[in-house]
């Protein structure tokens, strides 16, 4: 049997002993309650073998399911909510499906079973400041399926993690700046013709998305006509127009170009307003945004002060990289040659912040596994 269902059965017994008790058939014997585990096919969570009770009553063990109709409704949570759900006789076994209501007390408080049939807390957990992330999308694009699953666990567990009383601050980082942003914002001057989402009635951050996407297909056409002049896959990427358009872009925005920032800040707004109908459907909420177009100054700060103190080195070409091989793990690039930040940049520039700004125990990122060795990297040279 499963840890939380000997103890559930633990708390069981004295109730169940003392009702059987009461019953004129086992006056003179100590009846013992013999629990387990439902079995898989069965409908329940925990099963009262039946056998011993009923043998040593002299009655069947249906008889007995019959009688201790009775006795279940008597078990309770604190508020008053059936503890039992379902009870199904399967020969001599009574399979017991447990209430809804206890479900969600038992995985969001930790409560068990008192020996009076009430829920109580098991054990009174430390109490932690947990910064909490979660969603932290691209503005380049629209929330996507994998993002609704995302905000669900991360609502999910700031519900479960406040509800046990720590303090939980509610945080995302929107990847508002980048190369990826450029690209959209490029698309968009080259072919939308001054159309704004109002006037093709449609969500911002699809609108923007469109525009991704057209990026996309202008660049992938461009490499395949390099192709067919003979040119390398590699080389055609590497050289589309089109993408040193975008990095020339990139480089104006760190640059603080009048007009490409202003073009920044129209776009983001509508992706913005889109995250928002998004998140007011999902009841969806955050105690703090952080933007990407902050921290990663923030992080090249860092970077610089780890190049400066020689943890991080700078190669031939201008580029900043943390060496990690000593751990295990791969060189990390920091700061392009062209003197651009890359992802990994503003993370360092987020958590320094983060802990400057909310002082935390704990710090819980909500992401998919496929990121798993990125956190590695980033942790390892926060370590440095």
């Amino acid at each position: 049997m499963i840890e939380w269902n000997e103890v559930l059965a633990k708390r069981l017994d004295a109730p169940l002993r003392a009702w059987f008790a009461e019953q004129s058939l086992w006056k003179e014997r100590n009846i013992e309650p013999v629990w387990q585990e439902t079995r898989k096919e069965f409908e329940g969570e925990l099963t009262l073998v039946l056998f011993g009770p009923a043998k040593a009553a002299g009655v069947k063990p249906e008889l007995l399911a019959t009688m201790l109709e009775s006795f279940w409704p008597s078990l309770t949570l604190e508020n008053g909510d059936p503890l039992i759900r379902t009870v199904r006789l399967a020969g001599g076994f009574l399979n017991l499906g447990l209430s809804y209501a206890y479900w969600r007390q038992r995985w969001s408080m930790g409560y068990t079973l008192s020996t009076q049939g009430h829920l109580e807390m098991e054990t009174t957990p430390k109490r932690s400041k947990i910064v909490l992330e979660y969603s932290s999308p691209n503005t380049n694009k629209p929330l996507h399926l994998g993002h609704v699953r995302n905000n669900l666990l991360g609502d999910s567990m700031y519900r479960i993690l406040k509800s046990l009383g720590h303090e939980v601050v509610r945080v995302q980082v929107i990847n508002d700046r980048g190369i990826h942003i450029c690209k959209s914002m490029l698309a968009w001057q080259k072919f939308g013709e001054g159309v704004q989402p109002k006037d093709v009635n449609t969500k911002g951050d699809h609108f923007v998305g469109h525009y991704y996407v057209l990026y996309e297909k202008a660049f992938l056409a461009q490499v395949e006509e390099a192709i067919a002049a003979g040119v390398t896959r590699e080389e055609a990427e590497a050289t589309a127009t089109i993408l040193q358009e975008a990095r020339t872009m990139l480089q104006q925005w760190e640059l603080g170009d009048e007009a490409v920032v202003n073009l920044w800040k129209m776009m983001n707004s509508w992706v913005y307003e889109g995250f928002d109908i998004t998140y007011e459907r999902l009841g969806i909420g955050f105690d703090r945004n952080y933007y990407e177009s902050q921290t990663y100054v923030l992080g090249k700060n860092l970077v610089e002060q780890g190049l400066a103190q020689g943890v991080f080195r700078k190669d031939e070409k201008g580029a900043v990289w943390a060496d990690l091989q000593d751990i295990g793990l791969d060189s990390k690039i920091l700061l392009r040659s062209d003197g651009t930040s890359v992802y990994m940049t503003q993370d360092l520039g987020t958590a320094d912040q983060r802990q400057k700004d909310w002082g935390f125990d704990r710090m819980i990122y909500t992401v998919a596994d496929e990121q798993n060795y990125h956190f590695k990297v980033l942790f390892a040279i926060l370590d440095k």
